[in-house]
């Protein structure tokens, strides 16, 4: 099928005529062998995405959930979680664990700015915590955490490292198997509607051994749908039964997981750090900021800072009248700046476009932009990879 529009919000992102076809394909019953084994292709192309050596569960959800997962089979009530927030979505992991009775410190940056790594030393050095959530790319600021600064702080003082990839995965590098100094990253999780470029309604989530480990020693969780025991036997085998999996977007899912591995990781990690860079340089030319600085940025999905006088929902409901839909700001940038994803099926010919018509969209509401030194610079970046 078509699309009628340019999807270009942080998610759901832009989906692909295959996995149109295949979402479209007869609905088989959920123990059907058939089905069975397109489920069990899918969990396993997300285990060679995330090369982990432990569990892969993908079931039905959003993101939330699997932060919700993440968090029950790895921390207790009582015990103790450290937060690093990089923006609004880092802050949520305070609301689920406070909902489980779990302990929380927080270390927020500001927005646009990443978390200083001298402040986690700091505090892990100070205080004892089971585990530390970590937003690879914090969907409301565009900025990308450094895990290779975090992950080794944080496995010297032998804490959990549960890392939240729902905006990150399949375009950032998330190597479970690679080592951070003493440990590696224990558990990811992650949407199926971001990066992977699939409809929503998938929770994917990844333990290593460690991770599991965890979960062994606690005698209970607070949980039925997201205890990881009621869905090993399914993930291992999926004709068996615990809660009905959506079965055409499993067919969906395999044909979107098929697409990012056939790329290639590293193909997709320098597609996207080259796109990310292209955006923020062209829009840049039209007196646009990126509220992250370069180094900071994500290469998924960036939040533009407005000129002076720019009135963001004039500005956003003309853009979409052109085809292109950008999504607002959240909390205090809201109608100062707006968002824009540069990620999974999106391709250089869409985000130029883009360009072309924010630009036209800017010259309509009065305010002067070189269409075609924009172009000039996004074309510079937006290198193909070889």
């Amino acid at each position: 099928m078509a699309n009628k529009e340019m999807l270009l919000i942080p998610g759901p992102t832009p989906v692909v005529d295959s996995i149109y076809d295949a979402i479209a394909q007869e609905t088989r019953g959920h123990t059907d062998p058939r089905f069975a084994a397109i489920y069990k292709s899918a969990i396993e192309k997300t285990r060679e995405m995330l090369k982990t050596d432990g569990e892969v569960f993908v079931i039905s959800g959003s993101g939330t959930i699997a932060m919700e997962m993440a968090l029950v089979n790895t921390v207790s009530a009582g015990e103790k979680l450290l937060i690093i927030s990089q923006g609004f979505f880092g802050d949520r992991f305070i609301h689920l664990a406070k909902s489980f009775g779990i302990e929380t410190d927080i270390i927020q940056s500001e927005w646009g700015k990443q978390v200083d790594p001298a402040v986690v030393e700091e505090k892990l050095s100070t205080n004892s915590y089971k585990a530390v959530t970590i937003t690879h790319a914090d969907t409301s600021t565009g900025v990308a955490a450094d895990l290779d600064k975090l992950v080794p702080i944080i496995k010297k003082h032998g804490a959990l490292v549960i890392l939240d990839g729902v905006c990150a995965t399949a375009a950032m590098e998330e190597d479970m198997s690679k080592s951070y100094g003493e440990g590696k990253i224990d558990v990811v999780l992650t949407g199926s509607q971001k990066a992977i470029g699939v409809p929503p309604g998938l929770a994917v989530v990844a333990f290593n051994g460690t991770a599991l480990s965890a979960r062994e020693q606690m005698k209970r969780v607070p949980a039925y749908y997201c205890d990881i025991y009621n869905w090993i036997p399914i993930m291992h085998d999926p004709q068996k039964y615990f809660a009905t999996p959506p079965v055409n977007l499993i067919y969906a899912y395999d044909e979107g997981m098929k697409l990012v591995l056939a790329e290639g990781m590293d193909n997709r990690y320098k597609r996207h750090e080259a796109y990310g860079k292209a955006v923020r340089a062209a829009l840049a030319e039209y007196g646009m900021k990126a509220i992250a600085d370069e180094e900071a940025a994500a290469a998924t999905l960036s939040c533009i800072l407005y000129r002076e006088g720019v009135d963001d929902a004039e500005f956003r409901a003309s853009l979409a009248k052109k085809g292109v839909i950008v999504a607002g700001a959240l909390a205090h940038l809201a109608g100062k700046a707006f968002r824009i994803g540069h990620m999974g099926n999106t391709t250089e010919e869409m985000l130029e476009k883009a360009i072309v018509l924010i630009g036209e969209t800017m010259n309509d509401l009065g305010f002067e932009a070189d269409i075609q030194k924009a172009v000039d610079r996004f074309r510079e970046l937006a290198l193909p990879v070889a």
